[in-house]
């Protein structure tokens, strides 16, 4: 009795749209904003190449943060089918494991890409890779942890960037006044990430993520995020005056004061407000991190 054998349904591959929209172009402007600021704080040396320019740029926009979402996204898509089930994943415009598969490929292509960038760019990135994978992949997934997973992402989108750009220009170690800036500024996106969960708390809280507005309810979180995004930038002003740069002190400091009477209206509304502060007070703190690369250009250049 001959016995039939049913084949396996070919799962199809996802439309071009939904696999730019898991890679969340959106999101690829704060790491290549910062390594902009990186390329800015020592481009008093010779410029690179145009061309290693714009590869730096893709690395850390398209390629590295791209990987980060993909990854996210697939390890997220339990808890993004209860908190955003439109995205690609959980609506089924991904069908398959083809979010892993994404995953996969971007991350050997970044690090293919990376070896552009010599020894120090190329492990710069690799560490990228790395947090990004462990913030989202069990078992260690430091995204169930607010402290840690906001440090993990807070690297990746500004610290790692700007001194990969420093690199770029200098084909050296980036010296302690760029790594002084990169962390400062990277401790203050700690805050930032904080306000991004405010929009995920429910959902975050019927999964065991333990974010910050988790842990520590979205009042606390905000006043902690406000306090970690102010305090690094007035260190940062601090530096700048140490290093005999008061014109590009004076300027970072009026952006924080800025950026401080806008937090007094988040703080009234937090979760309510927390787009409308990523739309205003954030922009002030961009601006702050380019003065700040400029103020570095005859740091970087002696």
């Amino acid at each position: 009795m001959s016995r039939s054998v049913t084949a396996s349904p070919v799962i199809p591959a996802p439309d071009f749209g939904a696999a730019l929209e898991l890679l969340k172009p959106i999101t690829w402007f704060p790491p290549m904003w910062a390594f902009g600021c990186g390329i800015v704080s020592a481009s008093a040396n010779a410029l690179p190449h145009w061309w290693l320019v714009l590869l730096g740029v893709a690395l850390c926009g398209p390629l590295v943060c791209g990987t980060s979402q993909a990854v996210n996204d697939w390890f997220d898509r339990e808890v993004d089918a209860l908190n955003e089930p439109s995205r690609p994943i959980p609506s089924g415009r991904m069908p398959g494991r083809w979010g892993l598969y994404i995953a996969i490929g971007w991350t050997l292509l970044s690090a293919c890409v990376a070896l552009a960038f010599g020894t120090f760019g190329f492990f710069a990135a690799l560490a990228g890779l790395l947090l990004a994978w462990l913030y989202s992949a069990p078992p260690i997934r430091l995204k169930r942890n607010g402290w840690w997973g906001n440090a993990a992402v807070a690297a990746c989108y500004e610290g790692l960037p700007w001194v990969t750009g420093v690199t770029v220009v200098t084909q050296a170690v980036p010296d302690h006044h760029a790594f002084l800036a990169a962390a400062l500024y990277s401790v203050g996106a700690h805050g930032i990430m904080t306000l991004n969960d405010f929009k995920s708390v429910a959902g975050d809280r019927q999964m065991g993520v333990g974010s910050l507005p988790v842990r520590l309810g979205v009042e606390r979180a905000a006043r902690l995020a406000c306090w970690t995004m102010a305090v690094p930038q007035l260190v940062m002003v601090g530096a700048l005056l140490h290093w005999q740069r008061p014109g590009y002190a004076i300027g970072v400091w009026l952006l924080l004061v800025g950026q401080l009477l806008l937090m007094r209206r988040l703080l009234l509304r937090p979760r309510e407000l927390a787009p409308w502060y990523n739309g205003t007070g954030i922009m002030l703190y961009v601006l702050g991190m380019l003065l700040t690369a400029i103020a570095l250009r005859p740091l970087l250049a002696a």
